[in-house]
């Protein structure tokens, strides 16, 4: 559906816009304020990755972040995770600045980060241990995550032995462990059959229902972000700024037949076109140069 077929993605059911009237009064959980971060080229050149880049995180949100590739959206996790640190601007995290990793923030990346030699318990213990839990106190609440993630029979085994959206189900498990006020997830499912993508995107929707948590959920997918999100963040590219920030009208509990709704593919379109804007078909053409005498055309 194009953007002139689609209704008007702005139009809010009374239940969506309720919702969203109540999701704004609820407590700001983060903040990215003016934020821009510059890497510095090896010829002595500067690329800007992200510039200027503002906007706030409500408490149990769920925001997704959208845009081309080089829009720093990976750029933009690593700095809220306090991986790296911004050329100026700032991240806040209940009104206290973020510096360094700390356990109030969750962190979930594309790959399986599991610790192979431990167990998949012993991977959800891992942070609580640290953390000063004793044994028999991350055991206990190790064992919780994991029922609550639905792998609590596979707590006696090993990352090897599970598939990989068990893997994931086990690196949500311990980064909720640590009750962080904030999860962060980089492109989580990108790496999953579309079978099990979206068995682990209910999962998730259904984690997040559970537990008192915010959630920012970096994507590349717009049905993913559609299906998922409360907001949709839309970056734009070199540098990273913001070009949207998209309320989704989808009203919840989101269902797959949902993706076939006229809200749904209005959002849609529109996204799209941001991201993927219209453009003059090029007026130069490749020289005809024919390697093959087959006696037919492919076109």
């Amino acid at each position: 559906m194009s953007a002139a077929e689609a209704p008007d993605y702005r139009r809010q059911s009374p239940a969506v816009a309720e919702r969203f009237r109540q999701l704004k009064q609820r407590p700001v959980v983060l903040t990215v304020d003016r934020l821009t971060r510059r890497f510095s080229r090896p010829d002595g050149s500067e690329v800007t990755a992200l510039e200027n880049l503002s906007f706030v995180a409500h408490r149990r949100e769920f925001l997704c972040i959208l845009g081309p590739s080089g829009c720093g959206k990976s750029t933009l996790l690593r700095l809220l995770a306090g991986l790296d640190q911004p050329t100026s601007g700032r991240v806040l995290l209940d009104d206290r600045e973020v510096s360094e990793p700390g356990p109030e923030r969750g962190v979930v990346f594309q790959g399986y980060t599991l610790f192979p030699w431990l167990t998949v318990k012993q991977n959800v213990m891992f942070g609580l241990k640290i953390g000063g839990s004793g044994n028999d106190q991350a055991d206990a609440e190790a064992r919780q995550w994991l029922e609550l993630v639905g792998l609590a029979k596979f707590a006696d085994s090993y990352p090897s032995q599970l598939s990989g959206g068990m893997k994931q189900r086990v690196a949500i498990a311990r980064a909720l462990a640590n009750n962080p006020r904030i999860l962060l997830m980089d492109e989580p499912f990108g790496a999953l059959d579309a079978q099990t993508r979206a068995q682990m995107q209910r999962h998730l929707l259904q984690i997040w229902r559970n537990v008192d948590i915010t959630v920012l959920f970096i994507t590349h997918d717009l049905d993913e972000a559609l299906y998922l999100a409360d907001r949709i963040l839309v970056l734009k590219a070199n540098p990273g700024r913001l070009d949207e920030l998209i309320e989704v009208p989808v009203p919840r509990p989101r269902r797959p037949e949902q993706f076939g709704s006229p809200e749904f593919l209005a959002a849609k379109a529109h996204i799209e076109e941001l991201i993927h804007p219209k453009i003059a078909p090029p007026t130069d053409s490749l020289p005809f140069i024919r390697f093959t005498q087959v006696g037919d055309d492919v076109e």
